[in-house]
C-alpha cells in the first residue's frame, strides 16, 4: 500500500483568491477612511473610546484578523511566483517557499497576537 501526499498548493491558490477579494473590498474603504477623509477633515475623527469599542467587539477582531491573514497569504504567493518568473529562481523552490509562507504565518501569529492583546 502506497500512500500518496496531496499537494498544497490548491490550498495556496484559494488563500491567494480570498486575500486578493478581501483586500480589494475592505482596505480601499479603510485607506479612504484613515488616510484621507479623517486627515483632511472631510469626516470629523471618531474619539477614541468609540474605537476602542469597536476593536473590542469580537467580531471586529475577526474581520481585521482575517483581513490581515489573506492579506498575508495573497502577498506571499503572489511574491513567490514574482520570485519565480521575474527573477528565475526556480531552482530554490523550497527557500522561497519557506521564507514567503513563512513570513505570512509570522505576520498572522503577530496580528493575532496584537489583536487578542487589546
Amino acid at each position: 500500500m502506497t500512500t500518496r501526499s496531496r499537494p498544497i498548493e490548491p490550498l495556496l491558490w484559494m488563500l491567494f483568491s480570498a486575500g486578493g477579494v478581501v483586500s480589494a473590498l475592505l482596505l480601499p474603504a479603510l485607506v479612504v477612511l484613515f488616510g484621507v477623509a479623517f486627515p483632511l477633515g472631510w469626516l470629523p475623527f471618531p474619539a477614541y473610546e468609540h474605537v476602542l469599542a469597536v476593536f473590542r467587539n469580537p467580531l471586529s477582531r475577526v474581520v481585521l484578523l482575517a483581513l490581515c491573514v489573506l492579506s498575508l497569504f495573497h502577498w506571499a504567493h503572489r511574491f513567490r511566483y514574482t520570485l519565480y518568473d521575474g527573477l528565475q529562481i526556480k531552482h530554490l523552490d523550497e527557500m522561497v517557499n519557506a521564507s514567503c509562507y513563512g513570513g505570512a504565518i509570522i505576520g498572522s501569529l503577530v496580528a493575532a497576537y496584537l489583536l487578542l492583546r487589546i
